[in-house]
Formats: structure tokens, sequence, C-alpha cells
């Protein structure tokens, strides 16, 4: 995997992620599968071995489980195959270019193609809004300890609630971009490289 990983806090599992992708890219001219199972699953999503036209490519997504919540990462798209389809209807464009009207459905398929990963990304984050998840920490992990009564206080919190002890800038943030576990005064993200 190369990009960095996307987190969204919430109740939910890989596997509820992987299904849906499964059931979103596995038709037409794209095959989706799932390697593994429980806390990390990959699910790989690429051009159907038999298609007619356009150049083949994949894309690995892996999900992995996170404290109350999920991680995300996208492997770079494998598009090798159709920079040749695509230099091939150039060539064949350029020899006679009438040819092009032969290769509508390579050039379509291969266009497609090229918007997967956008298309797979933008269809995450819609599942991520649609099941209440966000780049927020849950409120379990809001909850800072005091270090003299082991009391969880909520975020935000001066002192302690129980005891009064100073509780400092301890207490845990995410980065806005990604949802990444920050420490307080942090200028830029370590997970996305964002400004905080």
């Amino acid at each position: 995997m190369t990009e960095n990983p996307i987190i969204f806090h919430g109740d939910i599992s890989p596997d509820e992620i992987a299904k849906s992708l499964l059931a979103e890219f596995n038709h037409g001219n794209l095959r989706a599968q799932q390697f593994g199972s429980g806390n990390l699953i990959v699910v790989q999503i690429g051009s159907h071995e038999f298609t007619r036209s356009g150049g083949p490519t994949t894309l690995s997504v892996a999900i992995r489980k996170v404290e109350d919540g999920v991680s995300i990462q996208m492997g770079k798209q494998s598009w090798l195959g159709v920079a040749a389809s695509l230099g091939q209807t150039v060539l064949w464009t350029w020899r006679n270019p009438w040819n092009i009207i032969s290769r509508l459905d390579d050039l379509a398929q291969d266009i497609e193609h090229l918007q997967l990963s956008d298309k797979v990304w933008e269809f995450i984050e819609n599942q991520a809004y649609t099941a209440g998840l966000s780049f927020e920490l849950s409120e379990r992990l809001k909850r800072f300890e005091c270090a003299y009564c082991r009391t969880a206080n909520p975020i935000n919190e001066s002192n302690c609630i129980s005891c009064g002890a100073p509780l400092g800038n301890l207490q845990p943030i995410t980065c806005l971009n990604c949802g990444f576990v920050i420490k307080r005064g942090e200028k830029i993200c370590p997970n996305c490289g964002e400004k905080i």
C-alpha cells in the first residue's frame, strides 16, 4: 500500500466495508475479490479478465480495524494495460483518423478505468457518511484518564472531575483531514502531512 491511510472513527467493521465494496464494484467490466477476514481485509478491484474493451487495471484497498473505527489505505492503481490500450488507440488514429470509430469502446473503458481510484474513494466516503462515521474520536476515546486517581475525564477538561488535579494538554485530538490521532501542539499531521 502506498497512500496514507484514512481513519474513520465509529462503529463499523472491516467486513462491513469490504462487503459494500464487493457489492458495488463486482459487476460489469470490473471484478472485486476479498482476501483475509477479521481485523485486516484487502479488497482487490480490477478489470474483468474477459473484458472485450480497454486495457487491464487493478487496485487494492486495505481495511484494518483500529480502536473504535477502521483505517483504510488504497494502493497505487496498476494501469499499465490501460496506458498500452490508450497508446494503441492513438497509434491507430494517427495512421487513419477513421480508426477512432472502431476504438470508441476501448477509449470509453480506458477513461472509466483511469477514474477507478477516485470512484472507490468517493464510494468509501459516502458509506462512511451513511454509517455515521467521522474523523473525530469516539466519546470513549475522548476521555482522558487522570494520572493521580485514574478517573476518566471528558476531553478539554482542565482539571480532573474527581480529584481536581490538573490534566494539562495531553488529551488526544484528531487530524480533520485524515482522522489520525495526533498530539496537541503538533503543527503538521504525521500521517497525511496537512497543516493542523
